[in-house]
C-alpha cells in the first residue's frame, strides 16, 4: 500500500467513524429523551462534520482521492455528499467552472460583486447588501446551491447549457444519473423520518442540516472575498492562517491559494507545495484566521454602477 493510500484510508476511516458516532449520538439523545442541551450538542457537531463530508466530496471532485481508481474515487465522493443532497457530477461541473473562471471579471465567478443601474437610489443600492448578508450569514449560499441543483436536474440539458456555462458538457445521461443520486439522498432523509418520526428526523438530520447550511455559507467565499481580479484566475485566492483544528477539520483547505495554483495536489501535500506570493497578488495574503476571514465578510459586497 502506498503512502497516499494509507493517508487516504486513515482519513476516510476517521471521517466515517466520527460521522456515524455523531449521528448515533443524535439518535440516542432523542430516543432516550435527553434534555434539549444534550440533544443540541451532537446535532451541532454533526452539522459541522457535514462540512468535512463536503470537503471529502471536494477532494473527489478533483479526482485526488484515488486517481488510479476513478470509480472508487467517485463512489466515495458521492457517498460523502449524499446526506447533504449534492450529486457529485453537478458539484464537479460547477466547481470546474469556478476554477476556470475564478474572479476573471465582475460578471464571472465573483460572488461578492453586484451591479446596479447608474443613478440607483438608496433602496436599490441596499438590495445587494441584504442579499449578501443573507447569503453569507443566514445560510443563503447553501439554499442558492440547493435550488441550483434542483433547477439543473429539472432543465433539459440543452437549456441548462444555455443558462450556465458550467454545464456546457452536461448531457441527458449526466442528468439522469445525477437525478437518481439526488433521489437516493432524499430517500435517506425520508428513511430516517420513517424510522424516528418527524421529531426524530429533526434532531438526527434536520438540525444538523441547518447547521451545515450556515457553516457552508459562511465559509464558501471566505477564500476569495475581496481578492484580486483579472485573467490570471489561479491567483485570486487567499490562504488562511494555519490552525490545527480547522486544518484537521477541513483537510488543509486553508492552503487555498496553493490549491488553486495546483488543484491536483492532494489535501495532505498542500503545505509542502506552498509558494511565495507574487507581488501582483500580495494583497490577497491578509493572514486571517478562519474565524477572522468569516467575520471579514461583514464589510459587505462590492457594488458597481453601470
Amino acid at each position: 500500500m502506498s503512502e497516499h493510500d494509507r493517508r487516504t484510508a486513515r482519513m476516510l476511516a476517521e471521517t466515517a467513524v466520527i460521522a456515524v458516532g455523531l449521528f448515533v449520538g443524535c439518535v440516542a439523545a432523542f430516543v432516550w429523551h435527553a434534555p434539549v442541551w444534550l440533544r443540541v450538542i451532537p446535532a451541532v457537531g454533526l452539522g459541522f462534520w457535514f462540512q468535512r463530508l463536503y470537503v471529502v466530496g471536494h477532494e473527489c471532485a478533483h479526482k485526488n482521492l484515488d486517481p488510479a481508481r476513478p470509480w472508487f474515487n467517485d463512489a466515495v465522493g458521492q457517498i460523502a455528499l449524499l446526506p447533504i443532497l449534492v450529486p457529485l457530477s453537478v458539484f464537479r461541473a460547477i466547481h470546474r467552472f469556478h476554477h476556470g473562471e475564478n474572479r476573471r471579471d465582475p460578471d464571472g465567478s465573483a460572488l461578492d460583486v453586484y451591479t446596479v443601474p447608474i443613478g440607483a437610489g438608496p433602496l436599490r443600492r441596499a438590495v445587494p447588501w441584504v442579499l449578501w448578508y443573507l447569503a453569507v450569514f443566514a445560510g443563503g449560499w447553501f439554499v442558492h446551491g440547493l435550488v441550483s441543483v434542483v433547477m439543473f436536474l429539472a432543465l433539459p440539458p440543452s437549456v441548462a447549457r444555455r443558462v450556465s456555462p458550467a454545464f456546457r458538457r452536461w448531457t441527458f445521461r449526466d442528468q439522469i444519473k445525477a437525478s437518481a443520486v439526488f433521489v437516493i439522498g432524499i430517500g435517506l432523509h425520508v428513511a430516517v423520518g420513517a424510522w424516528l418520526g418527524a421529531a426524530g428526523w429533526a434532531w438526527a438530520l434536520g438540525l444538523p442540516f441547518l447547521v451545515f447550511a450556515w457553516v457552508y455559507s459562511a465559509q464558501l467565499y471566505v477564500y476569495h472575498y475581496g481578492t484580486t481580479m483579472g485573467p490570471e484566475v489561479r491567483f485570486h485566492a487567499r490562504p488562511l492562517k494555519a490552525n490545527p483544528v480547522t486544518s484537521w477539520w477541513l483537510l488543509h483547505l486553508a492552503e487555498h491559494d496553493t490549491h488553486h495554483r495546483s488543484p491536483s495536489v492532494p489535501w495532505y501535500a498542500l503545505r509542502e507545495h506552498r509558494q511565495e506570493p507574487s507581488p501582483a497578488f500580495a494583497a490577497n495574503y491578509t493572514g486571517h484566521t478562519w474565524l477572522r476571514g468569516v467575520l471579514h465578510q461583514l464589510r459587505g459586497p462590492t457594488v458597481i454602477e453601470r
